[in-house]
């Protein structure tokens, strides 16, 4: 068989009406939303499914309602395959972009729901306090050749810190730092070759050293919770290395703040570990369309189809 990989999407997958359907037609999905909800002493199912979208795409509420929902669509990804007397398969990487990693983390049991929920939103608020007094800004570059990266970030290093947070597909990449050193690289990207440069609508600049107090404070916050060996060998967002312990995967949540997310490497590594088939488990369909340009060879597969029975495709009966 198929060597598999689940992957899991960051914040930005989020929309209203996630999940909706998938409760309405899993108990098991329906019992994730009610735990999540329980955790966070709150209804996050209710503004996942309902809106309003400007409370939603608040990163306090977007990212532990992203973990959840995701975690739902995995408890029913795993219901259907029981339903038709399939084995789940046993992925041979979890991996989850950015924020996705506390979801990844969840199915590789290394934390629990309860706590990947309350984790999230507190990673929320530590990186929205963290900064202060610096203005922070994010910009996506789109068809700049990836080595001229050193260039760009040298254009705007002279003004503050500049940092390539996210490299997302060969000529897709994010950057990320102090506002001025941002607005310089950007200014200058169309020379450098880049088609499209746009300074992103987001007031915190993630994955930038800028988020050092942010990834203190999640020390403090992760240092009482229980983490497990991962049943599931983890990837690193930085640099794709292996994540098969417990004390690496604390890590992992506290250094991912400050570094950057090079999904390149990490679907690249997966493939030369065998990886054939990769399932995004979770809304939206982003990392799908970016594991396609990255590894063009690999099938990668969408559980989130809105034309499917409880909205949700599922791999190895529906294909």
């Amino acid at each position: 068989m198929d060597r598999i990989a689940f992957v899991f999407p960051g914040q930005g997958s989020q929309s209203v009406g996630m999940g909706k359907a998938l409760v309405e037609s899993s108990p098991a999905a329906a019992a994730v939303m009610a735990e999540a909800d329980k955790a966070l002493g709150e209804p996050i199912s209710r503004l996942a499914f309902d809106g309003p979208a400007e409370q939603l795409d608040l990163t306090i509420n977007a990212q532990p309602a992203l973990v959840a929902t995701s975690i739902a669509f995995l408890a029913a990804l795993r219901e259907r395959w029981a339903a038709a007397g399939i084995a789940a398969p046993t992925p041979a990487y979890c991996a989850g972009h950015s924020m996705g990693q506390y979801s990844a983390f969840v199915a590789a049991g290394v934390i629990s729901l309860g706590d990947a929920v309350r984790l999230v939103r507190e990673r929320g608020r530590q990186m929205q306090a963290s900064g202060q007094g610096r203005s922070g800004a994010m910009a996506a570059l789109i068809g700049l050749d990836d080595a001229r990266l050193p260039e760009l970030i040298a254009l705007g290093e002279p003004l503050g810190s500049l940092t390539v947070a996210n490299r997302n597909a060969p000529g897709q990449v994010v950057i990320s730092g102090d506002k001025a050193a941002v607005e310089a690289a950007v200014a200058g990207a169309r020379d450098l070759g880049a088609r499209r440069a746009i300074v992103l609508p987001v007031s915190v600049a993630a994955h930038s050293s800028l988020m050092k107090e942010a990834a203190e404070g999640m020390a403090r916050v992760l240092a009482p919770i229980a983490f497990a060996e991962p049943v599931t060998p983890l990837l690193a967002n930085a640099d794709a290395r292996p994540i098969t312990t417990a004390a690496g995967a604390r890590a992992e949540l506290i250094e991912h703040l400050t570094r950057g997310v090079d999904w390149v490497t990490a679907v690249q590594r997966m493939t030369a570990g065998g990886v054939t088939t990769f399932v995004e488990i979770g809304p939206g369909k982003v990392l799908t369309g970016l594991i396609k340009r990255i590894a063009p060879e690999a099938t990668a597969l969408a559980t989130d189809d809105a034309s499917a029975p409880g909205g949700i495709a599922v791999p190895f009966i529906d294909a």
